[in-house]
């Protein structure tokens, strides 16, 4: 199914390629803020990357859903959104610490305070989570990442449903605020950057 928005399209992606979507937030996450303090090597980060993020690019194309925007006229992916129903209980990644071992390396014990911290501080109640919203660099300030949150956006008012994501930048707490989130609290992480959890009620 595909949703024609400006010039844009969003789809669910299926059947999903998970290597173009991988390297996509790979190259729009490497250097966030989050992203320099798991691994503050450049080269390392460029090659671990792809690795790390091709962890949740799976689990979600197996227990979640997967939006992609594609430019309309090279098709070439230009942003991605990956969303997870935690309207109940739904499996951790496969074999997840020992992948996330295998691909962090040194940065692994960086890689499981996150992890800890994202757990603290999620919610309990039903709801829709944003795991990641990535705009290729190249793309960005054209819309994207606010037509991708529209269009879930549109089917959670519809149910009735709340969504929860966690903001890496002041720039994309920004967003969110524009399109009805509002912060819970702040994440500090061990010498590192803050994270903003945000929380959005269903709209009539």
């Amino acid at each position: 199914m595909t949703y024609a928005i400006q010039e844009l399209v969003i789809r669910n992606v299926a059947p999903v390629d998970t290597t173009e979507i991988t390297n996509l937030i790979a190259e729009a996450m490497q250097d966030t803020p989050v992203g320099h303090w798991l691994q503050p090597d450049p080269g390392l980060r460029r090659a671990e990357s792809p690795e790390y993020f091709e962890i949740f690019v799976e689990h979600a194309v197996r227990c979640g859903e997967v939006y992609a925007t594609a430019d309309a006229v090279s098709g070439q992916l230009s942003g991605v959104a990956l969303w997870f129903p935690l309207t109940s209980l739904i499996p951790p990644p496969q074999d997840y610490e020992r992948r996330l071992k295998e691909v962090t390396g040194d940065a692994f014990e960086r890689a499981c305070q996150l992890d800890a911290a994202l757990d603290t501080d999620h919610p309990l109640e039903p709801h829709h989570y944003l795991a990641f919203l990535a705009v290729r660099p190249g793309s960005r300030s054209r819309g994207i990442g606010s037509s991708l949150l529209d269009r879930h956006h549109a089917r959670l008012d519809q149910a009735g449903l709340p969504a929860y994501l966690e903001a890496n930048h002041p720039r994309n707490r920004d967003l969110y605020l524009r399109h009805g989130y509002r912060v819970r609290s702040v994440i500090e992480l061990p010498d590192g950057p803050p994270l903003w959890t945000m929380w959005r009620s269903p709209m009539p």
